[in-house]
């Protein structure tokens, strides 16, 4: 498994992903592209949908990228993958491509959760060689912080105002990572952007498999969030030890959760510190809506506790 030596050293073999970007300050995105890319040996080609990375890293006529990026639409990014992947599987059996070449998509929830799902369950089940990486910030940022099937309950944004008879987001996020698992994919899992070694961790051991592989890495976002700008990292962190966000990965049909909290840390201490959930904690029912909160997170994790019981290949880490 690579360490923290090993990414560094890599990166500085050979920058993948430069500075020249206009992502926001305090973005955690390129931190997770960064060791994702660093994560895989040999030559990569990368694409994108339309969203926050896309837009950031390629205004003309400069880049951030220094591998071969793709990028044709907001839906269709998993479909371009596949064409180039199938390309490339061609171009080798006439002898034209002789070097072994990685495919990996970075895409937000909006064009993973919702506009691209469609293009994305098609590679899935085709079985694409490629790694689809989500990049979750849970709303679509990019075009002005509108709710996505990602966003959580209760989330305030521009689509899902909070007002005297709506307070936010009024249903639970998509389970995307199950849907995936649900095309019985070799490999699929969840890391943050808090853990960046789990997730080069993921990356090595998900590039074992031939296939489609996927990992949803909670990408925080201080300004839909409305957080601190330096607060990325500890965000995604709270996320983790709440249990809201669980660490884990399914292999082949076995889950493994990789990280188990010690301590019992409610969803509340994670809650109180966005200014996206501000309202639960002046609205008149907002303990009431924060119980149903914490009931969802704790009825997910019980869901994946007797999964990983059920379906386990072996002890997962504490």
């Amino acid at each position: 498994m690579p360490s923290i030596k090993t990414l560094a050293q890599r990166e500085e073999a050979g920058v993948r992903f430069t500075s020249g970007h206009t992502l926001c300050a305090g973005c955690a995105e390129p931190l997770v592209v960064r060791a994702v890319l660093n994560a895989i040996e040999g030559p990569v080609v990368a694409a994108s949908p339309t969203g926050c990375l896309e837009v950031a890293t390629s205004r003309f006529p400069g880049t951030a990228w220094n591998v071969p990026w793709v990028h044709v639409a907001f839906e269709n990014a998993a479909a371009v993958i596949s064409g180039v992947e199938a390309a490339y599987k061609a171009l080798t059996k006439t002898g034209a491509v002789k070097r072994r070449i990685r495919f990996v998509v970075f895409g937000g929830d909006g064009g993973t959760y919702d506009i691209g799902l469609q293009a994305l369950s098609g590679a899935l089940e085709r079985g694409h060689d490629f790694l689809y990486v989500c990049l979750n910030n849970e709303a679509y940022m990019n075009t002005g912080v509108q709710r996505s099937s990602a966003t959580p309950r209760c989330a305030s944004a521009t689509t899902s105002p909070v007002g005297d008879e709506i307070p936010g987001k009024p249903q639970d996020r998509k389970d995307l990572t199950e849907i995936v698992v649900a095309h019985h994919v070799p490999y699929a899992g969840q890391a943050a952007v808090s853990n960046l070694i789990d997730l080069a961790n993921k990356v090595e051991r998900a590039m074992k498999h031939e296939g489609p592989k996927f990992l949803n890495v909670l990408t925080t976002c201080p300004l839909g969030w409305r957080t601190p700008r330096d607060s990325a990292v500890t965000q995604a962190k709270l996320a983790v030890e709440t249990r809201y966000w669980p660490l884990y990965e399914v292999i082949e049909g076995v889950y493994k959760i990789n990280y188990k909290p010690k301590e019992n840390v409610p969803v509340e201490e994670w809650l109180k510190t966005q200014g996206r959930f501000r309202h639960l904690f002046r609205n008149p029912n907002g303990k009431e809506l924060i119980a149903e909160f914490q009931a969802a997170v704790d009825r997910h994790w019980n869901e994946l506790l007797r999964k990983e019981k059920c379906l386990s290949g072996g002890e997962s880490q504490g």
